[in-house]
């Protein structure tokens, strides 16, 4: 099902958001499968520019290997080659490899590549960890900073120069640092003008971030809104990708900053609000594993009227 032409190519100039589908799960607690393939098809019918699966809206921490395998094939047997599937990794180097294989024989066109588990870990070891994951399959990779993976400029330059590390996605939120890494990319040595390494907004709610993410060069972001309010994201990210900044604040004051605020009343609420909205539109994708638990009733009741705040100032 994956398309022959090189991931970073396929991202480069995108004409809708990047969607993180959710996991569905059943009564049974087991994965939905057939759940996932309906999200996955209706995201990319929606206007999805790429899929990212089993990343961090998926629930990749609380997947089995076999699970993970089961997700990522349907995923790819959704999209069915209009748009890239790119699956998540993570854990320590070993356990990274082994997922990164499986969504290999799955079919993906490239992974997601989380921070390592738990250990905090100098340059040269994340260096050293990215660039054994990288060399372990044909796929590209997009290394995800946030948390314990912070890197310098000189580290994401040397990321840029290995074999199959393709884009960094910034889920720590520096943007100095953000600047001063595309510039170290941008020139150098035997760069030219920054080769084609791309660069992601990956902050939670990245549309409330994405002016000023695209004023230091960093126009591609994942959209978690786009699983449950697709007419909602994909608005905005036409309005940012045009510089209709009227439509780009009037989604941000009316929508996406009240979301954020609520967002942050609940811990998990990255994941399990966004599960929450999913179920609202009528596809039922269950809860969430623990360790994370379901919002609260009425933080619930307060997004389903965001959501019809957001579609009333489309309407507008």
């Amino acid at each position: 099902m994956s398309c022959a032409a090189p991931l970073a190519a396929r991202l480069t100039a995108v004409s809708g958001p990047l969607f993180f589908p959710v996991t569905p799960y059943g009564p049974d607690g087991e994965v939905a499968v057939d759940v996932l393939r309906t999200h996955v098809a209706a995201g990319v019918e929606a206007g999805a520019a790429a899929v990212f699966v089993c990343c961090g809206t998926g629930e990749f921490h609380a997947l089995a290997p076999e699970e993970f395998a089961d997700c990522v094939r349907a995923a790819v047997e959704a999209a069915a080659g209009r748009v890239p599937v790119v699956a998540g990794t993570g854990y320590g180097t070993a356990l990274a490899i082994r997922y990164a294989r499986l969504a290999e024989e799955a079919g993906a066109d490239g992974l997601l590549a989380l921070p390592p588990y738990l250990v905090v870990a100098g340059q040269e070891g994340l260096l050293r960890h990215y660039t054994a994951l990288a060399a372990a399959t044909s796929l590209d990779v997009v290394v995800y900073q946030r948390d314990n993976a912070v890197f310098t400029p000189e580290t994401v330059a040397a990321l840029a120069a290995t074999d199959g590390i393709v884009g960094l996605k910034d889920g720590y939120g520096d943007l100095e640092l953000m600047q001063r890494t595309v510039s170290a990319v941008r020139t150098r040595e035997g760069a030219g003008a920054g080769g084609d390494f791309l660069f992601f907004n990956g902050l939670p709610t990245a549309e409330l971030t994405g002016p000023a993410y695209l004023g230091v060069g960093v126009g591609l972001y994942s959209s978690a809104v786009f699983c449950f309010a697709p007419e909602i994201a994909v608005a905005f990210h036409r309005a940012l990708t045009d510089g209709d900044r009227a439509t780009v604040d009037r989604l941000i004051d009316g929508f996406y900053r009240p979301l954020v605020e609520l967002r942050s009343q609940g811990k998990g609420y990255a994941v399990s609000l966004v599960k929450a909205g999913v179920r609202m539109r009528g596809l039922d994708v269950g809860g969430v594993r623990p360790p994370l638990a379901e919002p609260a009733p009425e933080h619930v009741k307060l997004l389903a009227g965001l959501i019809e705040r957001g579609r009333a100032l489309l309407a507008g």
